[in-house]
């Protein structure tokens, strides 16, 4: 049964168009993050499950009855709603605070009893709050207010909880707790949690679902891993970003790329070949493809970072099998891809027997076009000095030496 279902939602402020077209359909246990740039709707979407604004058209179905249906007390009981900025001017105990979740709950001018007391308490305490009873809110930090309405809002008992961005003033230990804390009531008490949150990192590592918002619809919706893509974040933010999975948490992480001058963008779609691996290739490929350059690379082994890079940013490699040495099939792949660039560009990558081959088939062309070598003061020959002897052979012959990234990208401008 869902707890949640909204289909073809539309909003409007006025005459203006705000949300169209919107659908959510959602259980209880679940974490559902609502994403998105500024203005695309997120705050009016809460505000229209809340009942707080009136959708022009569309339904919203909550525990299989029409949001209209239910008066004020019951939505309270049945949902809770804590804002992004909480008030911190109240000069009342955190208990008293947390206990006014209990009015809906209460008949006209009742006061709280035994009962309402004992679930305030274990609000508080699952919240680690029950040690601020008898301190003022005001005297709280930011965090800690946060918590305690929190606690306010559990002592509803709701069915459904929105936290419309709950921890974006917040330092990033109190994000995290905040976070841990909310994902412990989602499980503990089978809460449906529907989340406004900023900070894709962490939609992405405590949201079991994501809704993408973008120009008053939804962009789109499902797993964070299916949402949080290159190209979604990209149409959405207008930004460029890195997605990868984190080694040790599992959960998507999204990295921002810097952005490149305008002047520097005049490419004119030359195509550059890259030999790299080890990871010595990514800032690179990055600069060439952001500068306009069609650029391919290899031989990289699958799963080398390298070609994982270049996996996201679509450039065509010649791979060959992991741990494996260059076979000649893979070969001579890569010197079609270099008699078909405009540009060699050779990495300081270290280089072992299983490369080697890739430093003979540069040598094979590197009288027909200009080869450019980044070079570091580290060691990067590990075959005895079969290859620092075919690096100097290709400077004799007139391949360029950069000293970095930058100084490579700098004198391939100059070309």
């Amino acid at each position: 049964m869902a707890t949640l279902d909204v289909a073809r939602l539309a909003v409007n402020y006025g005459n203006v168009k705000v949300l169209e077209d919107v659908f959510i359909c959602s259980c209880a246990g679940e974490c559902i993050g609502i994403i998105g740039p500024n203005g695309s709707g997120k705050s009016t979407l809460l505000k229209a499950l809340s009942k707080t604004i009136k959708p022009v058209s569309g339904s919203i179905v909550l525990l299989e009855r029409d949001l209209k249906s239910f008066s004020q007390g019951e939505l309270a009981r049945n949902m809770a709603v804590v804002s992004q900025d909480t008030p911190s001017d109240f000069s009342f105990t955190c208990l008293d605070i947390v206990l006014m979740g209990r009015n809906p709950h209460l008949k006209r001018f009742e006061i709280e009893g035994k009962k309402d007391y004992e679930i305030a308490q274990a609000s508080m305490e699952l919240t680690s709050t029950w040690a601020f009873r008898d301190r003022m809110f005001n005297e709280l930090s930011g965090g800690e207010r946060q918590r305690v309405v929190i606690a306010l809002a559990l002592t509803q008992e709701p069915s459904i909880l929105l936290l419309d961005e709950p921890v974006s003033h917040l330092d990033i230990n109190h994000q995290i707790e905040i976070l841990e804390l909310v994902d412990r009531l989602k499980k503990a008490r089978g809460l449906l949690v529907v989340l406004v949150i900023h900070d894709l990192n962490l939609a992405a590592r405590y949201c079991d679902r994501l809704i993408l918002l973008n120009g008053k619809s939804i962009q789109a919706a499902g797993a964070p891993a299916d949402v949080l893509t290159r190209e979604n974040i990209r149409k959405a933010f207008r930004t460029d970003v890195i997605v990868r999975r984190h080694p040790m948490t599992g959960s998507i992480y999204i990295t921002l790329m810097n952005p490149v001058p305008q002047e520097a963008q005049k490419s004119e779609g030359r195509k550059i070949h890259l030999v790299s691996g080890a990871g010595t290739g990514a800032r690179l490929m990055y600069g060439l493809v952001s500068r306009g350059y069609v650029v391919t690379a290899g031989v990289l082994n699958v799963l080398d970072s390298d070609f994982e890079t270049a996996g996201e940013l679509n450039i065509k490699t010649i791979s060959e099998a992991p741990f494996s040495p260059i076979t000649p099939e893979a070969s001579a792949q890569n010197l079609e891809a270099m008699k078909a660039a405009d540009v060699v560009i050779v990495s300081d990558v270290p280089i072992g027997w299983g490369n080697l081959q890739n430093l003979e088939t540069v040598m094979a062309i590197a009288d027909s076009k200009p080869i450019i070598l980044i070079e570091s003061a580290e060691n990067r020959d590990f075959t005895g000095g079969k290859a620092t002897e075919m690096l100097k052979k290709l400077k004799a012959q007139g391949a360029i030496v950069a000293g970095s990234v930058d100084d490579a990208i700098a004198r391939l401008a100059s070309l």
